[in-house]
């Protein structure tokens, strides 16, 4: 099979540090560290829930990243969510066959050392899909 399981819910947001102590304070969940993804132009934190995909909050490093124009556009709000897959890329391989496009042509470095692409939203509805290869699951392929 294709996909292995859904990973997370990717949600844009203006200020990752508030928006974490509000998920925090209202539903409990627990925030993994912050990182700084520079070749995505984000910062990023995952929320842990109990036997559930994570919720990922995701804010722009500056004016100019594609999350900055998304919430320009939008607003704060669901952004993606990401399936787990055994290798990014067959999986990319496999739906190019199918007519599936991509916003990138090659896997990018992800957060906790991954390889993630992104579907285009054209291709599914105008809903965006995050493959993604975990880190601790790979060879070193970055």
């Amino acid at each position: 099979m294709l996909i292995e399981k859904i990973d997370h819910i990717g949600i844009a947001v203006r200020d990752l540090e508030e928006r974490l102590a509000l998920w925090q304070a209202t539903l409990g969940a627990k925030a993994r560290k912050i990182e700084v993804l520079e070749n995505r132009g984000v910062r990023i934190s995952h929320l842990e829930f109990p036997q559930s995909p994570t919720v990922e909050l995701i804010a722009p490093l500056n004016d100019q990243t594609a999350v900055a124009k998304f919430l320009a556009e939008r607003g704060e709000g669901i952004h993606h969510f990401c399936v787990k897959v055994k290798n990014i890329e067959s999986a990319m391989a496999e739906l190019k066959k199918k007519g599936i496009r991509f916003v990138q042509d090659t896997p990018q470095k992800g957060g906790d050392g991954s390889l993630v692409v992104f579907i285009h939203p054209r291709s599914l509805g105008g809903v965006m899909i995050e493959l993604k290869e975990a880190g601790d699951e790979r060879t070193d392929k970055i």
